[in-house]
């Protein structure tokens, strides 16, 4: 994909990666030069509960987590 920098010197994320990575507006990135001319773009944090969905989805088999019993914490 192409973008452009603009005169204000801002460079704008195409709209197809902002949505499959959901970058929002106000993340911070940090911009590293790797080489003359070549430049890598991090993302400071990530997106909250990345990688969850594929955690739950990794559960050996149904049925696996099931509820405890737990006392009461007044009988402690």
């Amino acid at each position: 994909m192409r973008t452009r920098v603009s005169s204000k010197g801002q460079i704008v994320l195409p709209a197809e990666l902002r949505r499959r990575d959901r970058i929002l507006p106000g993340q911070e990135f940090e911009v590293e030069r790797v080489a003359a001319d070549e430049y890598r773009l991090v993302r400071l944090s990530p997106p909250p509960n990345e990688g969850l969905v594929d955690w739950l989805l990794a559960c050996p088999e149904k049925g696996y987590f099931v509820p405890i019993e737990s006392e009461s914490t007044e009988t402690l």
